[in-house]
């Protein structure tokens, strides 16, 4: 699964640009607490909101079977504790997958639905994720009280990659956190809506939808991602022979 790595790779150099801490994970370390429901923060109970006020609150996931993605968090710019108000944001998921996840079909079809979904079902205690996939938005409202107990971007980090390694087909799981003020949001925006044009495109081709390229308002896609139109001519069926 390469289809991801162009638009990866100028993620992370826009991200490298700037000084970044990263937390490797650690087995069998604690994670911290979810809730077990869908639990609203209010505004009386937050300390402030990452995307507030239409700041930007970009978020993305991509896929990949580079063997160098292993679980880890990294951050860029400054961590929980240290925001007073409200601030830019970006959280992208880079998932290292097993290639054969992909061999079939319907198999395909059903692991990419399953880890898009995955970052539905995670509730950190204290960071309310309101996701919005169709627009790649994810504004998060930070609780009062569980930063004063010691939420930070590590422990949300840590909990959605112990959710994704419920699926067996993840191999490593990177996630990268950002709030740097002077980080290009709009650019990285740009990609990460790219990255969420492969995915679209993909789940038509495993869904047999669309099999003339003319008549697809994804072509423009795969014109310009490498192999996403041999994926896809791949997956058509044979005709009979005579």
């Amino acid at each position: 699964m390469n289809l991801y790595d162009r638009a990866i790779a100028r993620c992370a150099s826009m991200i490298g640009d700037f000084p970044t801490v990263r937390y490797p994970v650690r087995e069998g370390e604690p994670l911290w607490e979810q809730e077990t429901e869908e639990r609203i923060l209010f505004r009386k109970d937050m300390v402030y909101e990452l995307g507030g006020g239409g700041l930007s609150a970009v978020s993305g996931v991509a896929f990949t079977s580079d063997e160098t993605v292993k679980d880890e968090v990294i951050v860029c710019g400054p961590d929980l504790p240290a925001l007073r108000e409200d601030s830019p944001y970006a959280r992208l998921t880079v998932l290292r997958v097993d290639d054969a996840s992909w061999a079939d079909n319907g198999q395909a079809y059903r692991v990419m639905s399953r880890l898009e979904h995955t970052r539905y079902h995670v509730r950190p205690r204290g960071f309310m994720m309101r996701i919005s996939a169709s627009a790649h938005r994810e504004p998060v409202r930070v609780g009062r009280a569980q930063l004063d107990e010691g939420l930070d971007f590590e422990k949300v980090g840590k909990l959605l990659i112990a959710a994704y390694h419920e699926h067996p087909e993840v191999l490593g799981a990177r996630i990268y956190f950002i709030t740097e003020k002077n980080f290009p949001f709009d650019v990285f925006g740009e990609e990460i809506k790219k990255m969420g044009s492969i995915t679209e495109s993909m789940n038509e081709i495993f869904q047999n939808l669309i099999m003339d390229c003319a008549a697809c308002r994804l072509k423009p896609v795969c014109d310009e991602v490498e192999g996403l139109r041999e994926l896809h001519f791949s997956r058509q069926p044979k005709k009979p022979s005579l």
